[in-house]
């Protein structure tokens, strides 16, 4: 696979047969390795290990519901009371961190309404932060560390 803006970890693989397996700490179960894959163990690995981001209110891969279509958020991030707080959306390291790639999440974000959307393609990583009173958005410097977010999260 290859290399990534992200720091390594002890990554967990396992082979069958011609398929390779990752293991996905927050699902606690091996699943398919693909290239985007391979950047949300990263990028999940990355907002524990070195921002501080709780494991346990962390979820991979949740299900949500836009008009007649199923779809799933990659990561979603709680508060301790459980409200969505980041909605994460993963790309192949060959895909582009576009115009269409926001509006994804941006539409993901109708379901969830969380004020930090976060996009990453383990080799660009943007953050925005949302202002439900103005109507507005803004592209944030970096990653903001867990503690940094509002307080209700710490």
């Amino acid at each position: 696979m290859i290399r990534l803006n992200l720091p390594p970890y002890a990554i967990r693989l396992k082979q069958d047969s011609d398929k390779y397996y990752v293991f996905d700490d927050l699902r606690q179960r091996f699943v398919r390795l693909t290239p985007e894959e391979w950047v949300r163990q990263h990028f999940v690995h990355y907002l524990t290990d070195h921002l501080g981001y709780p494991r346990e209110l962390m979820m991979n891969e949740v299900p949500l519901q836009l008009g007649s279509l199923k779809k799933r958020s990659d990561t979603v991030l709680y508060d301790r009371t459980l409200r969505a707080q980041m909605l994460i959306e993963y790309k192949a390291p060959s895909i582009r961190l576009s115009e269409a790639v926001l509006e994804q999440i941006v539409r993901y974000n109708y379901h969830f309404r969380v004020p930090y959307l976060v996009l990453s393609n383990g080799l660009e990583h943007v953050a925005y932060q949302i202002d439900y009173t103005q109507m507005s958005y803004k592209q944030l410097e970096e990653i903001p560390h867990y503690l940094a977010l509002a307080p209700k999260q710490a």
